[in-house]
């Protein structure tokens, strides 16, 4: 595909524009590639069998390509190991030591015999050839009899609950279960929550027909709980709760406290801050199986966030943060709520200046974590509010917990953005805790790859509006203070703080000598309540806002410049990066858009997507409409001269189709005003992969190594 008069790539790949017009609340809106959502027609197929093509054909012409691919390869070749948790009397944890694909699960008696090694209990390098089939999670019974895991195909949202029976003896435990004791069940997102009785299990049920796969783009329906009894047919399954038709997409999960004597119900709409919050008391039928009682709906409004944390008796601790922007610790007497319909809370940790990030129970103890200008600290509470000190981590932030309110000892994994999961020892009544370096297996290749120490600043931009807007800068300790390439990172939504932690990506850019910002924008949750609800429906301007300031600050203060300014997000981010470009098609010398929310008009019609509705609005109400339509990449793309774009999405993302990408990719490519030469669209699309979870090494790898080559091409980072 390459023109030999020019030695450069060809013209874009046709995209046929159809005249389709709908008229939507008294608009005419064009939609001349909705074919594109078609992810299985012959034409679909055809068109993105093309754009790979044309995409290979343009990184012939990036020689970074070569540099980054070997870097990266070394990069997620690094042996890992990941946070230990304590399960059915045993201790589990995932390791790789960087020659295989997905990451094991062993499994030993003792913590010293994890840290010696322990068994493999579970191996998905076993369960594909391509290594594109994954775990995306597990649950023990409390008697340690069965093992649930969860498994993805291509890295689709759709698992399979399947339920082996494991060995009296963890030294028998087999690495590839191969004889589930019963047919697996086929949701979406779930998992099993094991109950009293060992035989039973709550999850979330998805209904679908026939065989769900991840090239599906059909709106599915959650807000399902139903209880599976081993050995009775999925078709027997008990419903517990269905709040399907009370939303336009719910979701209900379910836990069971230690004491094995209550079932807490969290239901919400969607991706909403607010849930209602239920309790269910347990019993045993006259066949020794788990009965649930009616349900106790002490949290029926989703007026404020709720969830459960410990409950000693009848006292039920929780966090919300009612009447509490930045979140609280409170209690109350399910009993007494039970007689008066009143829950008489009691405040247990008041609320700080800074957000709580997550409340844990540990032993006698409370681990309460906060975010300190987004940067975590670990305090430790006795059960009735004293405060007992801090927690003395060493740094970075937490990715992996485990504890247990009947667990004397817990678990946390912390990483910084170039050194991956690195986990420690807790016990309760210390403010100590023990590295446990061991679990990280040696190198299979036996190559140690060394980063060079960074710094970790923190600075703060104006946006339009005037809000200060923090971000964290990161560049080697030793760098320059001289303008150079820069990748810049945000996201931006639905309640998600942006830490400094680690991304094989962030690492690749990092060692090859590029500065890297993370922007903390409105919308996420950095900062309470009031932050996250600034950046979300018709306030959702503030975060393109927002992330254009930390873009102009870099420039200002001479960081960067906008001809050597990458500008990158994922999923919200990716929208956030194309609202971006359209607005500001100056701002930065490259765009890359990955599995990106582009067709605002339009989301809620796929697979799960109408849960988004708490962030973006629902264009089905005509207010909304207007705001999402001004800032929708995909219908304000304009003949203008856009920067060097890559438009990253997965054949298999069934939470943000690929149609978003695809649209998008063909309307940029038909708009756009500079040479292929200077400013090419690109669009890479990854086949048998999701949204990102569950991706082989390899193929993380592959794809890191494009986007860093991408960006260091055109902001002229030397390699």
């Amino acid at each position: 595909m390459t023109d030999a008069s020019s030695n450069g790539p060809s013209p874009y790949p046709q995209s046929r524009r159809a005249d389709f017009v709908e008229t939507l609340h008294g608009r005419e809106i064009a939609d001349p590639y909705r074919w594109l959502e078609d992810p299985d027609s012959p034409e679909t197929r055809d068109w993105v069998a093309r754009q790979n093509a044309f995409t290979e054909d343009v990184f012939q012409n990036i020689p970074e390509r070569a540099y980054f691919s070997d870097l990266m390869a070394r990069i997620v070749a690094r042996p890992s190991a990941g946070t230990p948790s304590k399960r059915g009397g045993r201790y589990f944890v995932s390791r790789n030591d960087g020659a295989k694909n997905q990451d094991q699960v062993f499994v030993a008696d003792s913590v010293d015999e994890l840290l010696a090694g322990g068994r493999v209990v579970l191996d998905p390098n076993e369960w594909s050839e391509d290594g594109t089939t994954s775990l995306r999670g597990f649950t023990v019974s409390r008697d340690g009899r069965y093992l649930s895991y969860t498994v993805s195909e291509g890295g689709s949202d759709w698992v399979d609950i399947t339920t082996v029976e494991l060995a009296a003896d963890s030294a028998d435990f087999p690495a590839t279960p191969a004889s589930p004791v019963e047919p697996p069940i086929q949701t979406k997102f779930g998992s099993a929550e094991w109950l009293p009785d060992n035989a039973s299990f709550l999850y979330e049920a998805v209904p679908h027909e026939g065989r769900a796969t991840g090239d599906q783009a059909a709106q599915v329906k959650t807000g399902l709980l139903k209880l599976h009894r081993l050995g009775t047919p999925e078709s027997e399954d008990l419903t517990i709760v269905d709040i399907r038709d009370e939303y336009k997409q719910a979701f209900v999960w379910a836990e069971v406290s230690s004491d094995q004597r209550l079932a807490v119900i969290a239901l919400g709409s969607g991706t909403d801050r607010e849930n209602r919050l239920w309790f269910a008391r347990l019993d045993t039928d006259a066949a020794g199986r788990s009965i649930l009682g009616d349900p106790i709906k002490v949290f029926d409004e989703p007026d404020a966030q709720y969830g459960f944390v410990r409950n000693d008796g009848e006292r039920v601790v929780i966090y919300t943060d009612q009447d509490a922007d930045n979140g609280r610790i409170v209690a109350f007497d399910l009993a007494e709520f039970e007689r008066t319909g009143v829950p008489a809370l009691e405040e247990v940790v008041p609320e700080a200046s800074d957000i709580l990030q997550f409340v844990a129970a540990a032993g006698s103890e409370l681990l309460v974590a906060r975010l300190v200008d987004v940067q975590p600290e670990l305090m430790r509470y006795a059960l009735d509010g004293t405060a007992l000190g801090t927690v003395d981590l060493p740094g970075g932030s937490i990715v992996g917990w485990w504890s247990d309110e009947d667990s004397d000892e817990w678990f946390v994994g912390l990483s910084t953005p170039t050194a991956p999961t690195r986990a420690f020892r807790g016990r309760v009544g210390s403010g100590d805790v023990e590295p446990l370096d061991a679990l990280v297996p040696p190198p299979a290749t036996g190559e140690q790859l060394t980063f060079p120490a960074v710094r970790v600043e923190r600075a703060r931009a104006a946006s339009k509006d005037g809000t200060r807007v923090p971000y964290f800068l990161i560049k080697g300790e030793n760098a320059p203070d001289a303008a150079s390439p820069t990748l810049l990172w945000g996201y931006g939504g639905f309640d998600i703080a942006v830490e400094a932690s680690y991304r094989a990506l962030f690492a690749g850019w990092l060692a090859a000598g590029g500065t890297l910002a993370l922007a903390n924008l409105r919308g996420g949750g950095e900062f309470g309540r009031a932050w996250a609800e600034a950046g979300k429906k018709d306030r959702k301007q503030n975060v393109f806002d927002d992330f254009i300031a930390v873009a102009e600050h870099l420039v200002a203060t001479g960081v960067t410049t906008h001809e050597q300014l990458a500008i990158h997000g994922r999923s919200n981010g990716g929208l956030l990066v194309g609202a971006v470009m359209t607005q500001r098609p100056d701002l930065a010398a490259a765009a890359i858009p990955g599995v990106g929310v582009l067709d605002l008009l339009r989301f809620h019609k796929f697979t799960a997507g109408a849960a988004w509705t708490s962030d973006y609005g629902d264009p089905e109400d005509p207010h909304d409409f207007e705001v999402e339509l001004a800032y929708s990449p995909l219908h304000n793309v304009r003949p203008v001269a856009y920067p060097p774009t890559l438009i990253l999405t997965g054949d298999h993302d069934d939470r943000v189709v690929p149609a978003h990408s695809h649209k998008f990719t063909a309307t940029l490519q038909a708009a756009q005003q500079a040479s292929i030469a200077d400013a090419p669209i690109v669009t890479r699309i990854e086949t048998q992969a999701g949204h990102g979870a569950g991706k082989p090494l390899a193929m993380v790898a592959a794809e890191a190594a494009d986007v860093l080559a991408f960006a260091a091409h055109f902001t002229g980072l030397k390699v």
